[in-house]
């Protein structure tokens, strides 16, 4: 666990370099706000693409190869980013970081791995806390190497450094890593016919309780993914910031993603169960991002991420723990690949939606619509609440 744990924290810093400022880069390649939600749904697309043949690879072969494999295609990607020179280059170099991106639900299906039932909570918790340092560490350093200024702003330099963290990665993985999944679990799982995508989500659907928590996981990510792709050009419109600005603001966010995944959210998990977690978490998700369109100043602002940042901290981990319990040993990398699959669609959509309702409605409106459907997982999820023992797995995936 603490050496995946670091990979996953330096890839993820890498990722991070990025955030503050590719709708900034796009807007200066003359995008329009829908074709910047396009651009930051580009990704994810090609992620939704792979993430199902990464989830049954990882089953076959291990997961230690895919993660190798996939850091390395995060490489390519980030190089590509810091030469392109118009928006088409912007597009592609987005889709090849994607398809590769195979890499986070493989470290989920890795942590089902290695723990127990009982500490799969704090070990989805720890992964969850990764995603929180990469965010803390990758938008100040990508801000702070653009510049504050969106214009003027230097954007191939941090996609050059998230390319370098990226390889760092992969070294670290190829000199320390070790293989997670049993030879003999690989072999029955090799002797398997292969079913097709379409096959792995009917079956992952299928299952009792799964299908109601993938679908809570889309709206949640497509929910949140829409506050990142928008937040960019908000705040240009209405402070005038440039990636700089945003990326310290993001890296606060991060600093509360680690603290409650890394260190509140195993407690949490003890005393109210993950079923009340992804409530707690839905509710708070949907006030802080009611509060955007009202925040006049940056203390305003701060109130509305950090609630936000600690809903959408608790509501994460605590559906891919649940989803994690619902079945055996042997479907933990399909269905986490399932997981994973319907979580990018979250984030193709989300910024795609959100982009679409910034240029065409007004800058306000992603986050209108956003809090207006975490209210309704809220509403889903607490009315479902009573069906997750979780104590007891099922099979058949």
């Amino acid at each position: 666990m603490p050496i995946l744990f670091l990979i996953v924290v330096i890839d993820l810093i890498g990722f991070g370099i990025i955030i503050p400022l590719l709708p900034l880069y796009a807007e200066v390649m003359d995008a329009d706000p829908a074709t910047v939600g396009l651009v930051m749904a580009t990704y994810s697309l090609a992620q939704f693409v792979a993430a199902p043949l990464w989830g049954r690879m990882s089953d076959r072969i291990g997961r230690r190869p895919v993660l190798l494999i996939s850091l390395f295609g995060a490489v390519l990607g980030y190089v590509w980013l810091g030469l392109a020179d118009n928006i088409w280059m912007l597009f592609g170099a987005r889709a090849v970081g994607g398809f590769m991106a195979g890499n986070i639900s493989t470290a989920f299906a890795y942590v089902a791995d290695v723990t127990t039932r009982e500490t799969r909570a704090k070990g989805m918790g720890m992964i969850g806390a990764a995603f929180g340092l990469g965010f803390i560490i990758g938008p100040a350093i990508g801000g702070i190497l653009a510049g504050n200024d969106p214009l003027t702003a230097d954007y191939q330099t941090p996609a050059l450094a998230a390319a370098a963290l990226s390889a760092l990665a992969w070294v670290l993985g190829l000199a320390k890593l070790k293989e997670s999944l049993a030879p003999e679990v690989r072999a029955r799982l090799a002797a398997r016919p292969k079913s097709t995508r379409r096959e792995q989500f009917r079956k992952a659907l299928a299952l009792p309780n799964v299908g109601l928590l993938i679908g809570l996981s889309f709206l949640a990510t497509l929910a949140f993914a829409g506050l990142e792709a928008t937040f960019a050009m908000w705040t240009k419109r209405q402070f005038g910031w440039g990636p700089e600005q945003n990326g310290y603001v993001f890296a606060y966010v991060g600093i509360l993603g680690a603290l409650v995944q890394g260190g509140l959210i195993g407690r949490l998990n003890k005393r109210f169960g993950e079923a009340r977690l992804i409530v707690q978490g839905a509710a708070a998700l949907a006030l802080g991002i009611a509060l955007i369109p009202f925040s006049a100043n940056l203390a305003t602002l701060l109130v509305a991420m950090t609630i936000a940042g600690y809903g959408f901290s608790i509501i994460s981990p605590a559906l891919n723990s649940l989803i994690s319990l619902q079945v055996d040993e042997e479907n933990q990398g399909g269905i986490m690949g399932v997981t994973r699959s319907a979580t990018t669609m979250g984030r193709v959509a989300g910024p795609a939606l959100a982009g679409a309702l910034f240029g065409f409605l007004g800058m306000d409106w992603p986050y209108i619509i956003g809090a207006t459907l975490m209210a309704v997982v809220m509403i889903l999820a607490a009315k479902s609440r009573a069906r997750f023992p979780h104590e007891k797995p099922q099979s058949g995936a």
